[in-house]
């Protein structure tokens, strides 16, 4: 199977090979280099007229691609790391979000960026944060996050072809891990809803008391908790993974918690209003006194570059199996 690199950089070129209107831009993307993960590797050899290597500029990559997209065509940006987001907001959270509706829909926004988030490789406070979050409340953006189970070349095709401006948010521990085989799966019953975007729902033969809801590169460390609550403490676990950050769509979840009462929330993002938040917060609505919550995330902290602090901030499996248990204990 490919590693998650290998299927975004697949689908890139597929992308440029098939559509005319598709163009990449970003630092330091062109051939050999490739970008800073290597995701863009072959590219601007193949097409040197629509790969563009860029200024030290993440606002005028992103006023760029606005005009681009406004223009009628569809730059996929990448940033060379997550955290310079920020230097995008204006670019993104008023103007990219909000043409359509200032313009009575007469115009489109269909540019995706590409958004290398999380810790885990000792690159420090400004270069390891997972700050997705901050933009999931802005109306008109949509994101959406590659993870194992599903095929991240598809869900990148369908980012492109979305006529709103999609955020891309790629941890960086996966871009080396393998997709899924049924062999992977043999514990799990999956099932998937909601199309481009989908959610996972990962079910066992057995009456489950709780249920994690993730994304990303946190299924793989919900995957290795729901494993040793089977295994060392006979407790079956449902995992809801996530493809779709925002808008919220939730309905997977609520079917889950309606069979097991408990919820427990996962992400790398600082826990303090963060998604896990927000998800918590609308299945109580939904479910009000039906369901018992426990959230978990980084600590609301820098995240350090010593791997020992680094460890101490950011979640991980004995974390979740903890904070799992706490809850069934509740």
């Amino acid at each position: 199977m490919p590693t998650i690199l290998e299927s975004i950089n697949s689908a890139l070129h597929t992308a440029l090979e098939n559509d005319p209107r598709v163009y990449v831009l970003g630092e330091d993307i062109l051939d050999p280099y490739g970008g800073a993960f290597k995701v863009t590797r072959g590219l601007s050899t193949r097409f040197p007229e629509r790969v563009l290597t860029t200024p030290i500029s993440e606002a005028a990559i992103l006023g760029i691609c606005n005009g681009m997209a406004l223009r009628g065509l569809r730059p996929v940006a990448e940033v060379m790391f997550g955290d310079f987001v920020t230097l995008m907001a204006d670019q993104l959270i008023n103007h990219a979000a909000k043409f359509r509706w200032m313009y009575n829909d007469q115009v489109r926004v269909p540019l995706v960026l590409r958004l290398p988030m999380g810790g885990r490789r000792g690159y420090g406070p400004t270069h390891s944060q997972s700050l997705e979050k901050h933009l999931l409340g802005a109306p008109g953006l949509k994101a959406v996050a590659p993870n194992t189970l599903g095929n991240p070349s598809d869900l990148l095709l369908a980012a492109i072809a979305d006529d709103d401006p999609v955020l891309f948010v790629e941890h960086k521990l996966l871009y080396t891990r393998h997709l899924l085989e049924d062999k992977d799966l043999i514990d799990w019953e999956v099932t998937k809803t909601g199309d481009p975007y989908p959610t996972f729902t990962l079910r066992t033969n057995y009456q489950s008391p709780i249920t994690i809801a993730t994304y990303g590169y946190n299924f793989e460390l919900a995957r290795e908790a729901a494993r040793e609550l089977m295994y060392e403490y006979e407790i079956f676990s449902e995992i809801v993974l996530f493809s779709q950050l925002s808008p919220f769509e939730l309905d997977p979840l609520f079917g889950s918690l309606r069979r097991t009462g408990r919820l427990l929330t996962l992400e790398e993002g600082t826990q303090t209003l963060g998604w896990g938040a927000e998800v918590a917060a609308r299945s109580a609505e939904q479910l009000p006194g039906a369901v018992r919550i426990r959230r978990l995330g980084a600590l609301d902290l820098p995240i350090a570059n010593a791997k020992s602090l680094e460890d101490d901030i950011l979640p991980s499996t004995e974390k979740i199996l903890q904070t799992a248990l706490a809850l069934l204990e509740s």
